[in-house]
């Protein structure tokens, strides 16, 4: 990609010989056809089917940053379980002009120890104390967002929906919306309808083997929850295989 970038990550690049030949990686197809992509959005959704390789990258872009696999700031050093894949280390990443002054991984899976860790450094950092376990895990998860996430950083959120009511997606994306009037970048894997719908995003569907643009009405995430709305009875019926009910 060339020209100028106002994105802290303007794409990247990926080498698969730099991964071993009987990785897992390879049997992944987005990860083995890859080789180059671009960002040219302050959001970007990734998207697809289980399986298609949608966190493994966003956690490789992650952990190339430098930040924690399990989630959290780059100042985060804490490891519950050493679970993450070799492929930030075959990736290159393509930056912009401007660096980011914070960011943040922050994936649903693992959480609940991101929150303990919050806690502990929030109470050695002398300042107010962060008590994200006295919430529910929803309450928590959009405590820390609106607590920590600001302008100028570059934001990498996995599943966050898994956390959240839909209510509180809506309120997630005023958040996102907040930071990104305030110069901030968002990379998402997510299934949500709800978050899907951020104006403007950019859109990378994992589905097929590649990594391909799409527009909104185009993901599964919307086809499936507009049909099961509009229909819900009949789905269910053949779901279940059951009779038509009178």
């Amino acid at each position: 990609m060339s020209g100028f970038s106002d994105l802290y990550i303007s794409g990247l690049d990926l080498y698969s010989d730099r991964l071993e030949p009987s990785s897992y990686l390879l049997e992944i197809p987005v990860i083995k056809n890859l080789t180059h992509l671009e960002f040219t959005n302050k959001v970007t959704f990734f998207v697809g089917e289980n399986g298609t390789g949608k966190s493994t990258l966003l956690e490789a872009v992650a952990v190339n940053l430098g930040f924690n696999p399990e989630g959290g700031t780059k100042n985060y050093s804490f490891s519950t379980y050493d679970t993450h894949s070799d492929l930030y280390d075959a990736i290159r990443l393509i930056k912009g002009c401007k660096r980011a002054r914070g960011g943040y991984f922050l994936r649903a899976e693992s959480f609940y120890n991101v929150a303990t860790a919050e806690e502990e450094y929030s109470k050695g950092m002398g300042g107010r104390p962060m008590h994200y376990h006295e919430r529910s895990h929803g309450e928590s998860f959009l405590a820390l967002v609106q607590e920590t996430f600001r302008g100028n950083g570059i934001y990498l959120l996995d599943e966050p929906e898994a956390a959240l009511s839909p209510q509180r997606q809506l309120t997630l994306m005023l958040e996102i919306k907040r930071c990104v009037e305030e110069g901030a970048q968002f990379i998402i894997a997510t299934h949500s309808p709800v978050l899907l719908g951020f104006p403007e995003a950019e859109i990378m569907c994992f589905d097929g083997g590649s990594i391909k643009p799409c527009k909104y009405e185009e993901t599964d995430s919307y086809k499936i929850t507009k049909m099961f709305i509009n229909d819900r009875r009949q789905i269910l019926e053949r779901l279940f295989n059951t009779e038509p009910q009178e």
